[in-house]
Order: structure tokens, then C-alpha cells, then sequence
């Protein structure tokens, strides 16, 4: 790609006005430089390149500035080929390490102080989402009575996930008839994936003939969506508003205010992490301003890496301003969704 071809004089300006700039908050000029970095050119030099650099759309020329600031190309292209390998200190890993394997708990609260340690860690708002269940396999489905009308449908999964779901029914229900009809469904659906039992549900049952306990296989069928749908559209958790509302950004009343909306509308978060995303070599993706392809995110740095839970994968990762230690936060992302892998992998 053209934007890759920098020379070497080229490829270090860039590098320093990025540095600075995610260090001071404050475009970046050619002086500046000149003092901070021994580059062995004169302010006059590094102007011309600086110049170069924002001909090719990779620096930007605020008007009230004389300095300069990244574009979302010149990110792309710091992150790309310019930054520091991502590594994290032993002392935050230390830190992670006794957090994470301190927890025996359920996975949700596991989940919520995963987003608290990588929030507190990158001073960013931190999302975790949970795991898909597109292609979980369904394990055992138990029903419990809950009153004569009322049934709470518990459906577990190999990787030891577990969903709850009330359902009313429009007859009265006996015990016998509801040991019935979960026996009956575990025969016929446990094994099978979600994606399998939503598509052909009504096949697999269709010869069920006990006529008292048809009420409770009609609502069955009827909510087959709600049941065996994926868990992950209905819990992410977002944790860390503080932490990013102390950066220089959120000075702007109106960025102020975006990022609450985000925060308080889940839904649009999980729009985002749902797209497909450019992956680097360890499995980060990280999306850069208009990267997004949605106007609410276009001052916003995402990134994101998978876990897992045996052969279900859930999202965790950060969104902050563009001007972000990236290689910082690449490597505490990468190193925390290991760990939940391990800790989750370890529970089930």
C-alpha cells in the first residue's frame, strides 16, 4: 500500500508526533521536535517533512495550531509498522494475575472485575461481552415450576454456560407433566447446536402425542428464538466511564456527551464489536476513527481480542480517544483475555 512507503527520516517524524501527541494532548510542531529527539535535521527539514507527511493524509493541520496532529491514516500506519512491540510490565501482569485467579465465583462477576482490571489498567472505558452461543452445544435442559402458569426454563451448555428464561403458559401445568416433556426434550435436542435446535425444533418434536402436555410444547416452539438465542446480545458489560472522562478529550462538552450515550446504549457498543474487524498477527483488532463506519465513533479507538470458553468465544477490549498508548494497551488487551481464557477454562 502506498501509505507504507516511508523513508526512514519519514517513518521516525511520524513516530515522534504520534508520541508526543498521545503524550501531550497538543499538535505537534517541527521545534518541538527538534529539541525532544536527536534526529540530526533542522526545524527546517523536519517542517518540510512534516509537510510531506500531511500531503499524504497522515498528518493533520489544525488551524489554530502552527503544530501538527495524526490522522486516522497515520494511526493506521503507527500501528501497523511504527509501534513498539506490545509488552506489559511484570507488575501489572502481577496485579491481573492475583485479580483473575483470586475470583471463584460465577462468570458473570468474573466478567465485571475483568472489565474493572483492564479499565483501571489503560484509563479507558473497557467492554466485555459474553460469549456467543451461535454454536454452543446444548447439554441438558431443565424446567422448573414455578406456579401453575409459570415455568423457568434453565438451559445448560458444554463450555458450562448456563441461561435462564421464564415462560407463561396458558394452562394450568402439573409436576408429572413437566418431568414429561424435559425428558422428552433432552432426548430430542441435547447434543445438538443452538443454530441446529432454531432451525428444526419443530421437526424433532412434531411426534410428541401427550395431548395434556401440548400447552407447554406450544410455548416451546413459540419462544424457540428467545431460548436458544445468543446470550452475548443480552449482557455486555461496560465498566470505566470515570477513567476515560479524565482524559484531556472529554473536555468538549459534546464528546462528553457521546461517550455517555454510548455508554448507556449497549446496543450500539455490540453493533460495533460485531463487525468484521482488520486482525493483526496476535489476534488484536483494532479499529481507528472512521475505520468504524458509524459517525458515533469516528473520534474512537476500539480495540479487541476474543477468548474463549472451550468452543465458544466472547469479545473483551477498550474504546478511548484516538490518541492512546497503543503498543500499552495491545499488550494489557492480549494479556487479560488470556488470562480469562485460563481462569475460565479452569471453572468449567
Amino acid at each position: 500500500m502506498d501509505e507504507y512507503q516511508l523513508k526512514d527520516r519519514e517513518k521516525a517524524i511520524l513516530r515522534f508526533v504520534i508520541h508526543q501527541f498521545i503524550l501531550t494532548a497538543n499538535p505537534v510542531g517541527s521545534r518541538n521536535i527538534s529539541k525532544q529527539f536527536d534526529l540530526g535535521l533542522s526545524p527546517a527539514s523536519i517542517r518540510n517533512v512534516m509537510a510531506d507527511l500531511e500531503e499524504r493524509g497522515l498528518l493533520n493541520h489544525p488551524h489554530t495550531s502552527a503544530g501538527r496532529v495524526p490522522t486516522d491514516k497515520g494511526y493506521r500506519v503507527y500501528v501497523d509498522l511504527l509501534m513498539e512491540p506490545p509488552q506489559l510490565d511484570k507488575k501489572a501482569k502481577r496485579i491481573i494475575d492475583l485479580n483473575i485467579s483470586s475470583v471463584h465465583t460465577e462468570t458473570e462477576e468474573l466478567l465485571k472485575l475483568t472489565s474493572l482490571i483492564l479499565s483501571n489498567l489503560t484509563n479507558q472505558l473497557a467492554m466485555v461481552t459474553f460469549p456467543k452461543f451461535e454454536q454452543a452445544v446444548l447439554e441438558r435442559i431443565q424446567i422448573v415450576q414455578l406456579s401453575s402458569t409459570r415455568i423457568l426454563v434453565i438451559v445448560s451448555v458444554r463450555s458450562g454456560f448456563v441461561k435462564t428464561i421464564t415462560l407463561e403458559i396458558d394452562a394450568e401445568v402439573k409436576e408429572e407433566q413437566i418431568n414429561t416433556i424435559q425428558q422428552f426434550l433432552n432426548e430430542k435436542l441435547s447434543g445438538l447446536r443452538f443454530s441446529e435446535i432454531r432451525s428444526t425444533i419443530a421437526e424433532r418434536i412434531k411426534d410428541f402425542d401427550i395431548e395434556t402436555c401440548r400447552p407447554i410444547i406450544r410455548v416451546f416452539l413459540e419462544s424457540t428464538d428467545k431460548i436458544f438465542t445468543d446470550i452475548s446480545s443480552e449482557k455486555t458489560i461496560i465498566a470505566g466511564a470515570k477513567n476515560i472522562l479524565n482524559q484531556p478529550e472529554f473536555e468538549n462538552h459534546v464528546r462528553f456527551q457521546s461517550i455517555i450515550e454510548l455508554v448507556e446504549n449497549k446496543d450500539i457498543v455490540i453493533h460495533i464489536l460485531d463487525k468484521n474487524r482488520p486482525i493483526m498477527d496476535n489476534n488484536v483488532s483494532i479499529i481507528i476513527g472512521e475505520e468504524s463506519n458509524d459517525e458515533k465513533f469516528a473520534d474512537y479507538s476500539i480495540i479487541t481480542k476474543e477468548y474463549m470458553v472451550g468452543e465458544l468465544a466472547g469479545t473483551l477490549g477498550i474504546m478511548g480517544p484516538k490518541r492512546m498508548d497503543y503498543s500499552k494497551i495491545v499488550a494489557a488487551v492480549v494479556y487479560i483475555a488470556d488470562q480469562l481464557t485460563q481462569e475460565l477454562t479452569k471453572q468449567k
